[in-house]
Order: structure tokens, then C-alpha cells, then sequence
């Protein structure tokens, strides 16, 4: 059963713990609720490997796949401060697994598809390897570890300027993309919300232009990969549906974020206030639509 899983769920996964995330505030139950699903996936994720190790062991020589797959450390980053109400300090142990698993793989995608660049294969999704590590940046004051957040933070974008240009200049230059691949460009949309969250978070005083840039930044490629989505969605459903959750959701997150800094920092938020709202209910939906979608199709392989 879970070797018919296609390995994007874990970006579902990584989107239904951040989903949690995003409505703590509003409803510690829908907290619970999407974060026992995100764990659910990521059970079905890790059986799936452990069933069926030399098929992962292929999808990683592809350069999607291998990019895809940074998704779950990032996951389980968020997951470890699930768990701290339950476990203490010892979930930072988790937290530390999941950055070594995702160094291990920056290291990986850089001998294997860096060094030896083909544009050809360069997709949006180069942006999870490089600048997903900021989620430790997001999570590090739970652990006390604000000083290792800042670090991931500056590492995060610093990468994320270098893609913007190479990302794009793929797309610009190469731009018949197959269509089971299209969607990944929505991911376009989550390094510099997650570069703004995780700032906010790791940052003792965080400066104010850093982060209007990155607010400007990060809603104005929310709002071109907007126009993309609408398009992309209604393709065929195809795994890489899952680029569509993560992206919307720190997109909502780091805007929500912005406008608690902004009002401490004596600024009125104004209209950014409901920008973020309409951002927050989106990302729901979206979230929730794609998960059933999975759901059906899983259902339809299955059969």
C-alpha cells in the first residue's frame, strides 16, 4: 500500500504541521487536528521508504525528487516543537536529527546536481534544499537556540538571492516545463515568507527595513505565483499538487508575523491586517483541497 505513495506527501506532511501552526492562535484544536495528520503522513512516508528502499534510492538520482525530499526534515523540525509540550527539552533532539538530515542533503545536491549544473534541470524546487533550513530558524527559540537561527537564517538568504536569479533565469530561458512539473513553481512563493517568519523569530532585534524587504518581497512573489496557481490547478492532478500547500501556508504565516512586528514596533499594520486574513483562509482551503485530492487519488491507485 505505502509503496503506491508518491514520495511528494511529504510535502503535504511538512504543510499540515505548519497549517497547525498557523492556527494555534485562532484554534488549538485544529492545531492538533492537522498536526496528527501531518504525523499520520509522515508514518506513511517512512514505511514507504523503509518498504521499498532501492526505489527511493532511484527517485534520489533525479534532481525533483532529491530537491522534493528536503521537505521532511523541514517537517520534522516543525514536528519537534509539536512534541516539546509532551517530551521537554528532549525533543530538541529531533530538531537536531532534522538539521543534520538536512545539511547531510545540501551537501548530497551539491556534489550530484550543482557542481555539474544542467538548466535544463533546475526547477523551483532547488529553493527547499538550499533555504528550508530557515525553518530552523522559525523553530530555534523554542529550543533556546536562537543564536544557531540566525545563522540557518543568513545562510537561507543568502541562497535564496542567488536562486531567485538562476530559478528564473531557467524559466525565462527554458520555458517548456512538462506538466507534471509545472506546479513546483509555486514553491517560488515560500523562500522569502519563510526567510521573513524566520527572521522575526530568530532575531533579538530585528531590523525594520530587513523586514519590510522580505514582507515586499515575499507578497509579491505570492502574488505572481497567484496568477501561475490558477492556471496550474487545473491541470490533472498530478503528486506535485503538493507544492501548492507549503508555499501558501508561510506565505500566510510570515505576513501574520509581520504585522505583530510592525504593531510592536509602533507601526499600523492597516490593510496588511486583512491582507493576511484572506492569505490565512486561502492557505486553508487550498491546503485542504489538495489533501483530499491526494486522499482520491490514493483511493483510485488502490483500487
Amino acid at each position: 500500500m505505502t509503496k503506491r505513495l508518491p514520495l511528494p506527501i511529504v510535502g503535504l506532511m511538512l504543510s499540515m504541521f505548519a497549517l497547525g501552526n498557523l492556527w494555534q492562535d485562532t484554534s488549538p484544536g485544529f492545531r492538533i487536528l492537522f498536526g496528527t495528520i501531518g504525523f499520520i503522513l509522515g508514518l506513511l512516508f517512512i514505511f514507504r521508504i523503509l518498504k521499498d528502499p532501492k526505489t527511493f534510492s532511484e527517485e534520489m538520482k533525479n534532481p525533483i525528487m532529491a530537491s522534493v525530499i528536503g521537505t521532511f526534515p523541514m517537517a520534522l523540525m516543525l514536528f519537534s516543537v509539536y512534541i516539546k509540550p509532551i517530551f521537554g527539552n528532549k525533543a530538541i533532539l529531533i530538531w537536531y536529527l532534522a538539521i543534520i538530515f538536512h545539511i547531510i542533503l545540501i551537501v548530497y545536491f551539491t556534489l550530484n546536481f550543482i557542481i555539474r549544473l544542467d538548466y535544463k534541470n533546475v526547477f523551483a524546487s532547488y529553493y527547499i534544499v538550499y533555504v528550508g533550513i530557515v525553518v530552523g530558524s522559525l523553530t530555534s527559540p523554542a529550543f533556546e537556540k536562537k543564536n544557531l537561527g540566525i545563522a540557518f537564517f543568513y545562510f537561507g538568504f543568502i541562497a535564496m538571492l542567488i536562486l531567485l536569479g538562476l530559478v528564473n533565469y531557467r524559466y525565462i530561458k527554458y520555458k517548456e516545463v512538462p506538466n507534471p512539473a509545472k506546479a513546483l513553481f509555486i514553491i517560488s512563493s515560500a523562500p522569502a515568507s519563510l526567510c521573513l517568519a524566520g527572521y522575526i523569530q530568530a532575531s533579538n532585534m530585528p531590523n525594520k527595513a530587513m523586514v519590510i524587504f522580505l514582507l515586499i518581497l515575499s507578497q509579491a512573489l505570492f502574488i505572481f505565483c497567484l496568477t501561475k496557481f490558477i492556471s496550474y490547478v487545473r491541470l490533472p492532478f498530478y503528486p506535485s499538487y503538493a507544492s501548492f500547500t507549503f508555499p501558501f501556508v508561510i506565505t500566510a504565516i510570515g505576513i501574520k508575523m509581520a504585522c505583530g512586528f510592525l504593531k510592536n514596533a509602533g507601526m499600523n499594520p492597516g490593510l496588511l491586517l486583512v491582507l493576511a486574513k484572506i492569505e490565512f483562509y486561502f492557505a486553508t482551503i487550498i491546503c485542504l483541497y489538495v489533501l483530499i485530492r491526494f486522499v482520491i487519488n490514493f483511493v483510485k491507485v488502490k483500487n
